[in-house]
């Protein structure tokens, strides 16, 4: 017997899709979400990435490997040649990760509809109401 401190999950429960955390860490960056927006639709020589940026290829070299190790950016090496392309897929799947939350924000959407009409049903009722005649 392996004792734990977690008990077990009951058999009924749905399983629960694993944090996608490297991904995470990337796309809080800002300069890698710039890399990724960059990449977004087109390949790019390392070279050709560094240059709208005051980073050095170097930094930029070192940036895109985190990327590649969080499964963002797939790399191609050609001898000395190094090219970059964007892959979406581990973005989806932490999409569907934060997904699976939405139930508690979907509710206050509900309640936010409800509230806006009340205040338009109180902005045509308030319209409707003649205004008092004057006495001045």
């Amino acid at each position: 017997m392996i004792l734990t401190d977690a008990p077990e999950a009951p058999e009924t429960a749905a399983p629960k899709a694993e944090a996608p955390d490297p991904v995470f860490s990337a796309l809080s960056d800002p300069v890698w979400r710039t890399i990724l927006e960059r990449l977004d639709g087109a390949d790019f020589l390392v070279a050709k990435l560094s240059e709208p940026s005051a980073i050095s290829l170097q930094a930029v070299s070192r940036q895109t490997q985190v990327l590649v190790k969080a499964g963002l950016v797939k790399q191609e090496r050609t001898g000395r040649i190094s090219r970059r392309r964007l892959d979406a897929g581990p973005i989806y799947q932490a999409a569907v990760w934060i997904n699976q939350y939405s139930k508690y924000w979907q509710s206050q959407f509900g309640t936010l509809a409800a509230w806006l009409d009340q205040i338009e049903r109180a902005k045509h009722e308030l319209a409707q109401v003649e205004p008092p005649s004057g006495t001045l």
